[in-house]
């Protein structure tokens, strides 16, 4: 139980970077609904390709509920493919929001500025 507890934590916390940053679904709802649950939904079509062929197997764990949503499928196994998932998203708008930023953010003063491409006005 205390694996489910603690990945519907991080799914709050990166609600919560989400919803301050603006970055995913509080950026575009439904494009992002959209990328969730294909992402959801080919982590599971892999994960249950693994299980039939053998590759994956479940082993008890005082940690985990029990539940299981099919052979060797705990339930704690799409909450956390659902949290790889959003935590990727979060990731990857975050880094290319702090990248725009960087991009177009003012020179300190003392710091050297972009450097100059081109002719210079006058030569």
């Amino acid at each position: 139980m205390l694996y489910l507890l603690l990945l519907l934590l991080l799914l709050g916390c990166m609600a919560l970077l989400d919803a301050r940053f603006r970055l995913f679904f509080w950026a575009r709802p439904v494009p992002a609904a959209l990328v969730t649950v294909l992402g959801l939904g080919y982590f599971l079509a892999w994960d249950l390709s693994a299980i039939s062929s053998g590759l994956f197997l479940h082993r008890e764990s005082p940690l985990m509920t029990g539940i299981m949503l099919g052979p060797e499928l705990p339930l704690e196994e799409p909450v956390f493919l659902l949290f790889l998932v959003y935590q990727a998203m979060v990731l990857f708008t975050g880094s290319l929001s702090w990248l725009r930023h960087a991009r177009h953010r003012r020179p300190v003063p003392g710091e050297a500025g972009p450097v100059p491409t081109g002719k210079v006005r006058g030569q």
